[in-house]
């Protein structure tokens, strides 16, 4: 059985109680290993049913449960008793067995609560084909209420519509999403259109000017150009290219996802893409530079 270290600084307990704690942990466990309530389940020798209790606290796992986690999963007992694995400088260690349709990013013990970096732990629900390639899923306007909740959940991003794309034009080793859009605030692209974007895990690393899906808590899954004031004021401001939309704040502690667009698909192409894109990127920019200056006197 593999040993996992006690991280330091972790005496102090959270004011999680431990039933609360261990269902909890017992869950992040499932889907950082890519398993259905069926398949984990069957991994611990016990009925699904059961697996569901333990995660709803309707019930609580005994002591052979536990050992059976500690033993399969190679966590020890006291870290699942006693430790909240989502803010564990380690978690990702179990996340290293063959087809996990999840990509983990490694923690960092000294993460800011806001985690604009990418240094917690995040969970990216994927799927792949037979070959083990990356599929593209499709966020339609009917599922993006539905996304909100379950963009971490691999049993919800599978039943997506999903498709793929020559690298030529998406390199691979990357992970990319389609989401179709709403509105007619990023004119020339209308109502209905799709952008796929690319996953970003470094929030600051956002380009002012550029075109975002932003996921947030509040806003809902936006199409929108960004201007990055991450790094000092624990925010973006987000741009419409339609002028009659203005533009709004977005707090990072509210965002859950960032996806770097990277091309669109319509029905129509819109033959002033191009210009309109460089002339918006550099109104955004030209604002951003005037508010520091200003600030600045």
């Amino acid at each position: 059985m593999k040993k996992n270290n006690q991280p330091p600084g972790n005496d102090e307990q959270t004011p999680m109680d431990s039933s609360a704690r261990v269902r909890k942990n017992i869950k992040l466990i499932r889907k950082i290993k890519d398993l259905s309530q069926d398949e984990f389940a069957e991994k611990l020798s016990i009925k699904r049913s059961a697996l569901g209790s333990y995660e709803e606290g309707r019930a609580e796992p005994n002591s052979e449960i536990i050992t059976a986690i500690s033993e399969t999963f190679a966590i020890s007992t006291d870290r699942l008793l006693k430790e909240d694995l989502q803010v564990s400088v380690d978690t990702f260690l179990f996340a290293n067995s063959a087809n996990n349709n999840a990509r983990v990013v490694p923690l960092n013990p000294n993460h800011q609560t806001n985690d604009a970096k990418g240094e917690r732990l995040r969970v990216l629900a994927i799927t792949t084909d037979q070959e083990g390639r990356e599929n593209i899923e499709i966020v339609e306007q009917k599922a993006a209420a539905g996304y909100l909740r379950g963009y971490s959940d691999r049993e919800y991003i599978r039943e997506l519509p999903k498709f793929r794309l020559p690298t030529q034009i998406l390199p691979s080793g990357r992970s990319y999403r389609a989401f179709e859009i709403k509105g007619d605030s990023m004119l020339p692209l209308k109502d209905g259109s799709i952008v796929v974007g690319e996953y970003v895990e470094d929030w600051t690393s956002a380009k002012t000017g550029q075109t975002y899906i932003v996921v947030s808590e509040t806003e809902g899954i936006v199409y929108k150009r960004v201007e990055n004031h991450i790094e000092d004021k624990q925010r973006l401001r987000l741009h419409s290219d339609n002028p009659n939309y203005p533009p709004f704040d977005l707090n990072v502690g509210d965002i859950t996802e960032m996806w770097k667009v990277r091309i669109f698909i319509g029905n129509e192409v819109p033959s002033n893409e191009v210009t309109l894109d460089k002339l918006m990127a550099t109104i955004v920019e030209l604002r951003s530079e005037v508010q520091k200056l200003t600030e600045k006197k």
